[in-house]
């Protein structure tokens, strides 16, 4: 062997030397970094997940508040002059489970509802004294330019998982919840409204279903006995699109035969998830 050539080390690579030598040549900005870490993925240094996870945290410190915030005409807001029934019924049809408490308009936000809050309220005697101002919690504002790595690090450090976002004039534009931030890092976050990857339709409570707008209609007509063309559109998510007219946003709903289906999950191109409720008496077709 001569002076100028190197001993072949006979040692398998461990993982730290891999990632070492994928790092010999230091990235000088986030897009040669983003191709070191693809050629690591590629070479099995690290798994598609961690490379999603890795990628969707750099994209986050470039995105801003607004990038992802809940528009304000999709907010559902809660008044503060209704009645417990009136909230109750309110919250429970939303589904959700923090709720902006506002006065004359969407504007004066007085604070958050958390659902939770109202149980005790229900097994009270003196309902007539309810008053919610007593539980709401105070509101968190922030501008819709904000970056979204500065909103997770505001959120971890007041434990607040709500904002509600602002525009240049102070006005309401939005809402931002941590779970939209972490989404955008770890992927869609599954919660006790989605389906898993193996069904189609998951029972929610005895009037309420869950279904994915991806379902054959054949499925679905053989789920709830109903018998919905399938010539025209194959999925439930069309026939439902071709019902509105147009790609509707989050919570609007509308009668479909013997049901009211809500969107539970859009974008701005395709229904992806739909809630569907049997207690509805009537056969009409009448969009919400």
């Amino acid at each position: 062997m001569t002076d100028d050539q190197s001993p072949i080390d006979p040692r398998p690579k461990s993982w730290i030397d891999k990632i070492a030598q994928v790092f010999s040549d230091e990235p000088t900005d986030t897009k040669s970094l983003l191709e070191l870490l693809r050629n690591a993925e590629q070479d099995q240094v690290l798994d598609a997940d961690a490379l999603g996870i890795i990628e969707g945290a750099l994209q986050v410190s470039s995105m801003q508040v607004r990038d992802i915030m809940i528009p304000r005409s999709q907010v559902v807001t809660v008044p503060a002059d209704l009645s417990l029934c009136e909230i109750v019924e309110r919250v429970t049809k939303a589904s959700h489970s923090r709720f902006p408490v506002v006065g004359e308009n969407v504007d004066n936000v007085m604070g958050i509802l958390l659902a939770k809050d109202l149980l005790p309220l229900l097994l009270a005697e003196n309902q007539d004294k309810f008053d919610i101002k007593d539980i709401v919690r105070p509101a968190t504002f922030v501008p819709e330019s904000k970056r979204l790595n500065v909103l997770l690090k505001e959120f971890r450090e007041t434990r607040q998982h709500m904002a509600i976002v602002i525009d240049e004039y102070g006005s309401v534009c939005g809402a931002v919840t941590i779970e939209d931030v972490l989404e955008q890092i770890v992927g869609e976050i599954e919660d006790e409204f989605d389906v898993d990857d193996e069904s189609y339709i998951k029972k929610f409570d005895d009037q309420n279903f869950i279904v994915k707008a991806l379902t054959p209609i054949d499925e679905f007509n053989q789920y709830f006995a109903t018998d919905f063309n399938d010539q025209e559109f194959t999925t439930i998510g069309g026939l439902v699109l071709q019902k509105f007219g147009h790609i509707p946003e989050r919570s609007e709903s509308l009668t479909v035969g013997s049901f009211q289906i809500t969107v539970l999950n859009a974008d701005s191109r395709q229904i992806k998830l739909l809630k569907v409720n049997t207690n509805v008496l009537g056969s009409s077709d009448t969009a919400a």
